[in-house]
């Protein structure tokens, strides 16, 4: 009996800690679309979003404007940094804040679902002595992951006359918020999958060694992928060349090494964040399709073949949507679509 009601427990912690994972996957979801840039100009941004709220406060914004005024002075305070659209009217800023306002509340229901769950499972004896120390990391980032984002919109809100381009968040500070938020989902995603799937004891051989080493570098690389995204929305990078599978006129663009030092180039010339996220993509692509190919000679659980099965057929897909998205001008609706489906590849990938 004690044994049944252990495992019961258990269970029941691995069922929230996948929900936890679903919540910070929601986060990524919106974390890009919102705040690829900083508020004004050619639709680049998806919803220009995400710097239409220049305070930070952990209690008392959670509470939007209610009054015309209190709308009339929030505005105003917007309308004091550089990002500020000037052709912008107020139902158009309001818009714009209360989708920034939804992903700061929604960044705040995943702190109390993962903390507050914590506490109970905690005192009523569910964890086991390993378990806690996952337990204390995970809450931990949680307040890391909401510090770094505030940490993300401040770099948009600085005047910086040295630069004469859009405002926008620093693109490092978007993928260290995007890279943390992965973090986050992942590790929460594998501990309760690793604590609700049974375990399948196969005969360890040469090859299933081979399988999972394979199968661990290619999530890696799908990682990799997807945050180096994160560079490609915060420089617009995928708006320099909308060609593929040349970048314009060349398979190798003139300006890829057009900025001094060179390794400048990977992290701040557009051309050079693209080209390298079109070959992080094919080299994802490549891997997973050979993980396929060579599972197919081996005899594995029914789970572990649908799994690598399904990973095979997102990547296609997330490379479609990906070329799609560069083709058509990244509108809006395919650009996100393309920015969910890299989660959903990461977690096939870790499933």
């Amino acid at each position: 009996m004690l044994l049944v009601a252990s495992l019961r427990r258990t269970r029941t912690a691995a069922w929230w800690w996948c929900g936890g994972g679903g919540g910070c996957r929601h986060v990524e979801k919106r974390l890009l679309p919102y705040r690829r840039s900083g508020g004004r100009g050619r639709g680049a941004g998806l919803t220009e979003s995400g710097l239409s709220m220049v305070d930070w406060h952990l209690v008392r914004e959670m509470k939007p404007p209610q009054t015309r005024a209190e709308w009339e002075a929030e505005f105003a305070k917007y309308q004091q940094f550089p990002e500020m659209n000037h052709n912008m009217t107020l139902p158009e800023f309001k818009f714009i804040f209360y989708m920034e306002w939804g992903h700061r509340m929604w960044g705040r229901l995943v702190g109390i679902a993962y903390v507050l769950p914590a506490l109970y499972f905690w005192r009523r004896g569910y964890f086991t002595r390993s378990m806690k120390g996952r337990v204390l990391g995970l809450c931990g980032f949680v307040f890391f992951q909401g510090l770094l984002g505030w940490y993300m919109v401040k770099s948009g809100l600085e005047e910086k006359p040295e630069s004469h381009d859009v405002p926008r968040v620093s693109q490092y500070r978007l993928s260290a918020h995007l890279g943390s938020a992965l973090l986050l989902y992942c590790a929460s995603l594998w501990t309760g999958l690793t604590l609700t799937l049974p375990v399948n004891k196969l005969a360890e051989t040469t090859r299933l060694s081979q399988l999972r080493r394979f199968a661990k570098g290619t999530g890696a690389l799908v990682f990799l992928t997807a945050l180096s995204g994160a560079f490609v929305a915060g420089l617009d990078a995928g708006l320099v060349y909308n060609s593929f599978p040349k970048m314009g006129e060349r398979w190798i663009p003139d300006d890829l090494l057009a900025f001094s030092p060179a390794l400048r180039n990977f992290f701040e010339n557009p051309t050079t964040v693209q080209f390298d996220h079109r070959i992080l993509a094919v080299s994802s692509l490549t891997a997973v399709t050979a993980l396929y190919l060579f599972s197919r000679r081996m005899v594995l659980p029914r789970r572990a073949k649908v799994a690598i099965s399904l990973l095979a057929a997102a990547a296609y897909c997330q490379v479609a949507l990906g070329i799609s998205t560069l083709l058509l001008y990244v509108p809006t609706s395919l650009a996100a679509t393309h920015q969910s489906g890299s989660v959903a590849l990461l977690s096939l990938a870790i499933w």
